[in-house]
């Protein structure tokens, strides 16, 4: 037997154990405190923030929220709170300022009632230190018995002591933190208006009696540019029915009256407000202590129990559902339902610091008796509103049967034959779903060459034919039957709607490639409606794509260059010594420069094809990504929906600024 040589192994004792200090644990795995360092994680920072002025609201000490984004990037946040306290705290023998700020879980929100915080957004105590962890620069203001206090910080550590800086009158409180994202940790540092704006937006809907503002000054450069500046306020008077109706502008609603429950039961306060409407899509959002919780949790649990057993209970007693039908399901609830819930408790239990699902089990039977009584009550107050949500609810359950009988036939049939794919889809080789791609191309000619061009190892190729249906017009059980659409189903292999089954997708990459104009975008247009209506978890997962083909070949000599827009076109000649140049040819032979527009991806040979749009190594995608949620769906349902007068006024209003546009 031959000798087993023992491996030459470093001594594991006290010396391995690495011990960070401070704040450098932030600072190393800045994924666990703020979810990651990309766009999701740095406006996770603002969120942190204004989360302590959102707290200091629920708490009674504050009115107002003031967010600026400066020029570079630089967020100011301001509120009329309290102030953070600046003497010096027992513990750390540091003001408490600075305690706050450099101490992780140091906060005022695990003392209880004795805080001042009955609830809280920010209960992990992490906030305002985290941000200072991963800023470049914090700037800390603080007004409090008519002093204005400041310290300056970099990466976590203080870089100046707490001193005073000015005297105020009129007894004015309050917090500003400054703050510059550190360009070392985050791969991005461009704040995005509207992103903010929408949570901001939710923020004061959440929170009845808070004003909060919103600056974006980056493009003020000098006084005589302060009319770039965007500005939004917020202040709802009704709180979350506000938030339904907004979510519901534009749509046909069923009850008209929005039903509202504002009630507290062992020290939980439950609100929540819903309307249904006339759309296919459940819209639902969940908070606790008025953080989002995209995964739901015990709170939407308790509502949907709650949901079932009144509706159930109603349709019964008041003949609409007859002794031998059926129960209505929950998910027969779920369609053209808009909700808001949100719950506040004292001790809320959290999936990660970014806080996505509700773990309180109490939560659940709470918020199932207060929404199973005041609902009822609602129902019995409103007949006219109950029978139309009962209607909209039995539509859905017979549209549902009818769908799922069709759809299971097709998706019956694909396993029956041994799961036989699409005739006209040309398969890769790879059976690895996360190395597989899956493109659905535009035309039987780009179709080819993209079939040519292609790697077989990992690209499948799956040409449309045929029109395309507007999914906003037609039901589910027409859309499994659709000669354009049942292909790309089948091909997916996933199912379709509330039968998704993400195990078992074929393809972690399926690419919309289509030409680079209007019709190519009509047909993105409708595919992306498709894919957002009837598989919206492949898109939030980032499975959907769009091929980015080039505008533009340019040649000069032996040189071959591909540019995507006109601006790239124009720069790049410049680069080439040309100032101006047309597309005729006795011009372009002039200065020795030949530049070939392609109108359609058929026009592309597959070497080209390859080349430019499906290499890895060089190609352009953007990935189809749900930022906004609501934001999306209503301009699916203004573009694409069936009322006219709407699309009408969009089209007029926004005609003028469109770019590109063939004629």
């Amino acid at each position: 037997m031959a000798e087993v040589k023992k491996e030459n192994k470093k001594a594991y004792n006290a010396a391995s154990i690495q011990v960070l200090e401070g704040l450098e644990p932030v600072r190393k795995r800045p994924g666990m405190y703020i979810g990651g360092t990309g766009l999701t994680g740095l406006h996770h920072m603002i969120w942190e923030v204004v989360d302590n002025s959102v707290d200091e609201a629920m708490a009674g000490h504050a009115t107002r929220c003031h967010v600026r984004i400066l020029p570079d990037d630089t967020i100011e946040i301001s509120d009329n709170g309290r102030g953070i306290p600046v003497d010096i705290h027992p513990k750390t023998k540091k003001s408490t300022l600075e305690t706050v700020l450099t101490v992780l879980h140091a906060g005022g929100k695990f003392g209880g009632e004795d805080s001042g915080y009955k609830v809280s957004g920010g209960l992990h105590g992490v906030g305002v230190s985290v941000v200072n962890a991963l800023s470049e620069w914090v700037k800390a203001e603080v007004r409090l018995d008519g002093k204005v206090w400041a310290q300056e910080f970099s990466c976590g550590k203080p870089t100046t002591k707490l001193k005073e800086v000015g005297k105020i009158k009129g007894g004015e409180t309050g917090t500003t933190i400054t703050f510059k994202p550190d360009r070392t940790i985050f791969s991005e540092t461009t704040f995005s208006f509207d992103t903010i704006v929408k949570h901001l937006r939710n923020q004061a809907y959440l929170t009845k009696g808070i004003r909060i503002d919103i600056e974006d000054l980056r493009d003020v450069k000098t006084k005589k540019d302060i009319y770039k500046a965007r500005r939004h306020s917020f202040y709802f008077d009704s709180g979350i029915v506000s938030f339904v109706k907004f979510i519901n502008r534009g749509k046909e609603v069923k009850n008209i009256v929005p039903v509202y429950i504002d009630k507290q039961q062992d020290g939980v306060n439950v609100e929540v407000s819903m309307q249904y409407t006339n759309s296919f899509k459940e819209r639902l959002h969940a908070f606790a202590n008025n953080i989002l919780n995209p995964e739901g949790g015990t709170h939407v649990a308790g509502f949907r129990a709650a949901l079932t057993r009144c509706l159930n209970a109603y349709a019964r007693t008041n003949g609409l559902l007859k002794e031998k039908d059926k129960n209505l399901s929950a998910e027969d609830m779920q369609e053209g339902l808009t909700c808001v819930i949100s719950v506040k408790l004292p001790n809320p239990q959290f999936e990660g610091q970014t806080k996505e699902k509700l773990g309180n089990p109490e939560v659940k039977g709470i918020v199932q008796s207060v929404v199973t009584e005041e609902l009822t009550e609602y129902l019995e107050k409103n007949p006219k509103d109950a029978r139309a949500m009962i209607d909209k609810c039995l539509l859905t359950a017979r549209a549902r049967n009818a769908a799922r009988a069709a759809k299971d036939a097709v998706l019956r049939k694909g396993a029956l034959d041994g799961m036989t794919l699409p005739g006209k889809l040309a398969d890769c080789t790879s059976r690895r779903a996360e190395d597989s791609e899956l493109y659905i191309v535009e035309g039987d000619s780009a179709g080819g060459s993209a079939k040519q061009g292609r790697d077989r190892m990992f690209q499948a190729i799956l040409p449309l034919r045929g029109k395309l249906v507007n999914v906003e017009k037609t039901s589910l059980d027409k859309i499994v039957k659709s000669d354009t659409l049942k292909p790309i189903i089948v091909a997916i292999g996933a199912g379709i709607g509330d039968t998704i089954d993400v195990s078992k997708l074929r393809y972690h990459k399926i690419i919309i490639m289509a030409d680079a104009d209007v019709d190519g975008s009509h047909i993105r247009t409708l595919l992306l409606t498709f894919f957002y209506r009837y598989f919206e978890e492949l898109v939030r997962r980032g499975f959907i794509y769009i091929a980015q083909p080039p505008l533009y070949q340019i040649k000069k000599g032996k040189s071959v260059h591909y540019v995507y827009t006109d601006e790239q076109k124009e720069d790049l000649l410049k680069k080439l010594g040309v100032s101006e140049i047309n597309e005729n040819e006795d011009d372009q032979k002039a200065t020795g420069i030949a530049i070939q527009r392609y109108k359609g991806l058929g026009e592309m040979n597959p070497e080209q094809l390859w080349e430019t749009t499906m290499n890895p190594a060089n190609r352009k995608m953007m990935q189809v990504t749900i930022e906004d949620a609501e934001a999306a769906d209503h301009v699916f349902d203004l573009l694409m929906g069936s009322d006219v007068a709407p699309r009408k006024k969009f089209i007029q209003t926004y005609a003028k600024t469109v770019q590109n546009l063939d004629v």
